[in-house]
């Protein structure tokens, strides 16, 4: 794996932290459990437990439906990164 190529695999690992992130402390907010949210937004048990985690792969719509379920607004956007 080249370094540019490595930078790029990390980028990506932290995104899905991020949003892992943004997920466990929502769903944990609103006192949901996994299965619960699950449920909400017609997803499995394991797909919740990965996302929250930092892992997986979603799609545009599942994330409509997990904002939803997790009474949210959900926003996506490019923001146009600062000068190092």
């Amino acid at each position: 794996m080249t370094d540019s190529e490595y930078a790029r695999f990390c980028e990506g690992v932290e995104v899905e932290q991020r949003l892992g992130r943004l997920v466990y402390d929502r769903r944990v907010a609103l006192g949901l459990s996994r299965t619960e949210l699950a449920e909400r937004a017609g997803m499995t048990r394991s797909e919740v437990s990965l996302l929250d985690t930092g892992g997986g792969n979603i799609t545009v719509a599942s994330l409509g439906r997990l904002a939803a379920a997790l009474d949210a607004d959900l926003t996506i956007g490019f923001l146009p990164r600062r000068a190092a």
